[in-house]
């Protein structure tokens, strides 16, 4: 696993785990991977589940997924992005 992975689980991490200051990591870990619907062996869960899990935690049911929510785009036209994307620009019709 990467710096910038770990750095990322850790900063996840910190928030839940002052509010469980009572479980250990390996405690907290089995604990999330539950939350996560993870029902295999603890060693075999990857660093993907937990930041997935604990950045979609807080979001409410049916919102999006952070990394795409900043990419949407409300109402996009396909047809003129490709269109534009051809070198033709909708202005010129």
């Amino acid at each position: 696993m990467s710096c910038h992975r770990i750095d990322e689980l850790i900063e996840l991490l910190e928030p839940v785990w002052q509010k469980n200051q009572d479980l250990n990591l390996a405690q907290m870990l089995v604990q999330l991977a539950k939350e996560a619907g993870f029902d295999g062996p603890l060693e075999s869960l990857t660093d993907d589940v937990l930041i997935y899990h604990l950045k979609m935690k807080e979001t409410g049911e049916g919102k999006m997924i952070p990394g795409i929510a900043k990419d949407y785009v409300e109402d996009f036209d396909w047809k003129n992005a490709i269109l534009k994307a051809r070198g033709f620009d909708e202005n010129e019709r």
